[in-house]
C-alpha cells in the first residue's frame, strides 16, 4: 500500500471517529449544535405526524397559500357570492362574500340545534358528532332567507338571522334549483322498509331516488320516482348497473341485492327555464343526473317521456346545466381516468350528441374533485366552478384563464370542503351590503 492511499484511509477513519465522538459529546453535554439538531428532529417528527394523520373526509391537505389566490376583479363577473363549506373546528358555514373575499353576511349553522329531534331519519343516518352533515345545495331567497339541504338529512329554510322558518322531513340532497315560478326542484330519497314490486331485485331496507318539486313554503307539490321513469321509457337495465359501493351491500340468492344500496346516486335535477331560448329542449323538460350509472337524461314532466339520454360519456358526473334549447354543460368529475385524474366541464349538443370540452384540469392548471362539484355560467360569459374536495371555487373566462379564486383555508396546509360557490344576481348586492 503506497503512502498516499494509506493517508486517505487514515483520513476517512479519523473523520468518522471525530464525527461520532463529537456527536456523542454534543448530545451528552448539550453542546453546539445539540439545540439545532433537536429542533430539526422535532420539526421532522411533526411533519411526519401531520402527513400520517388521517383527516376526516371534509378536510384535505393543500400546498396552496392564501397569498396565491387570484383576484383579477376587472375581469370577473360582478356581484356577491354564496359560499357553503365546512369551516375550521368542524363547523358548517354559509356566508356571503364579496369579490375580495370579505364576508358581508354569515349564518350560524348547527345541525344539532336546528334539527334537535330528527325522527324521520333511519338510525344509521342520525349524526352523532360535529359537523353532523354538510350543506349540499342552497338558494338565497329574495328577502335574504336561506333554503338548503342538510345533506341526506332534510330541507330547511332559515331567515337572515338564522332562525328556522320551516323544516321538511325528507331525505333531500345534492342540489336545489329555484325555477321561474319560485318553486324548488330538489333531489330526494325515500327510505323503503318494505318490498317494492317494481324493484324486485332489492331487499329492504333500501333507499329509492325521487325528484321533488317543492313550494317556497316547504310543501311537496309533486314527486317522481326515478325507477318508474326509467322503466316506463325502456331503460330498466340501468337499475341493475349501479355501483355496490356500500359496505352493507351484498348479493343474496337469485342476484337479489341486500342492503342500503346506492344504485343510481341521483345528484341533480334542473327544469328548463323560460329565460333560455327554446330548441330541442323546451319548457316542461327536466334534466337529471345519475352518477353511479354515468347517465344524464332529459324527460318531459307532462308525458314523462325521456327525450334525450347520454350513457357512459362521463365518469361520475355532477351538475348538468342547460345552456340553451340545444346544449347543456356537465361537471365531469372524471375520477377514474389514468394515469392522472383531471376533472372537466363538457358542453353537449343535443342535436347530434356531440361533446366539446370547455375547461379541463392539467399539470399547469390543477382541477380535480373526486366527488361533488358544481359550475355556474355567468352573464359575461365566464364560468364559476366549485372544486369541492380541494376547498376551492374559481372563475375562468372564455379562454380558460383563471380570473378569480376563493379557497377555504381552515388552518395552515389544510382546506375544508366547499359545497358550492354561487355568484348572486345584482339585487343581492344592495340587499346584503345595506347591513354594513
Amino acid at each position: 500500500m503506497n503512502s498516499s492511499k494509506f493517508s486517505f484511509i487514515f483520513f476517512i477513519f479519523s473523520s468518522v471517529f471525530l464525527v461520532f465522538n463529537g456527536g456523542y459529546l454534543a448530545r451528552e453535554f448539550k453542546l453546539f449544535p445539540y439545540q439545532l439538531y433537536t429542533e430539526a428532529v422535532k420539526g421532522w417528527s411533526e411533519i411526519r405526524a401531520q402527513k400520517s394523520e388521517k383527516l376526516p373526509w371534509f378536510y384535505e391537505r393543500s400546498k396552496k397559500l392564501p397569498s396565491e389566490e387570484i383576484k383579477n376583479i376587472s375581469q370577473t363577473q360582478p356581484g356577491l357570492s354564496l359560499v357553503t363549506e365546512i369551516a375550521a373546528e368542524r363547523n358548517i358555514s354559509a356566508k356571503i362574500i364579496d369579490l375580495e373575499g370579505n364576508t358581508v353576511h354569515q349564518w350560524a349553522i348547527d345541525w344539532f340545534e336546528m334539527w334537535p329531534n330528527p325522527q324521520h331519519l333511519p338510525k344509521n343516518l342520525v349524526p352523532q358528532a360535529k359537523p353532523g352533515t354538510n350543506i349540499h345545495g342552497a338558494v338565497v331567497m329574495k328577502n335574504g332567507d336561506l333554503i338548503f339541504n342538510f345533506e341526506s338529512k332534510g330541507l330547511i329554510r332559515i331567515d337572515r338571522d338564522g332562525e328556522v322558518v320551516w323544516r321538511l322531513a325528507y331525505l333531500t340532497h345534492h342540489s336545489i334549483h329555484q325555477h321561474d315560478d319560485g318553486n324548488l326542484w330538489i333531489s330526494g330519497t325515500r327510505y323503503q322498509t318494505e318490498k317494492v314490486a317494481r324493484l324486485p331485485h332489492l331487499i329492504p331496507p333500501f333507499y329509492e331516488e325521487t325528484i321533488l318539486e317543492i313550494s317556497p313554503q316547504g310543501k311537496i307539490l309533486r314527486e317522481w320516482y326515478i325507477a318508474d321513469i326509467l322503466r316506463q321509457n325502456g331503460y330498466k337495465g340501468l337499475l341493475y348497473m349501479g355501483s355496490l359501493n356500500n359496505e352493507n351491500t351484498s348479493i343474496k340468492g337469485d342476484n337479489r341485492i341486500l342492503g342500503n344500496t346506492d344504485l343510481l346516486h341521483l345528484n341533480d335535477v334542473e327544469p328548463f327555464s323560460a329565460k333560455l331560448q327554446p330548441g330541442f329542449f323546451q319548457l316542461g323538460d327536466v334534466m337529471v343526473s345519475l352518477r353511479n350509472v354515468n347517465t344524464v337524461f332529459v324527460f318531459n314532466i307532462g308525458s314523462e317521456k325521456i327525450k334525450f339520454i347520454s350513457i357512459g360519456k362521463f365518469v361520475r358526473q355532477h351538475d348538468p346545466d342547460f345552456i340553451d334549447g340545444d346544449t347543456f354543460s356537465v361537471f365531469d368529475n372524471n375520477n377514474a381516468s389514468e394515469p392522472e385524474r383531471n376533472s372537466k366541464i363538457t358542453i353537449v349538443s343535443a342535436k347530434d350528441n356531440s361533446h366539446k370540452v370547455f375547461f379541463a384540469g392539467s399539470k399547469e392548471n390543477k382541477f380535480f374533485t373526486r366527488v361533488m362539484g358544481k359550475h355556474q355560467w355567468q352573464p359575461n360569459g365566464n364560468l364559476l366552478i366549485t372544486e369541492s374536495m380541494s376547498g376551492r371555487g374559481f372563475e375562468v373566462d372564455r379562454q380558460g384563464n383563471v380570473v378569480w379564486e376563493y379557497v377555504n383555508y381552515v388552518e395552515p396546509g389544510i382546506v375544508g370542503v366547499v359545497g358550492e360557490v354561487q355568484r348572486l344576481s345584482p339585487e343581492y348586492t344592495e340587499l346584503f351590503t345595506l347591513e354594513q
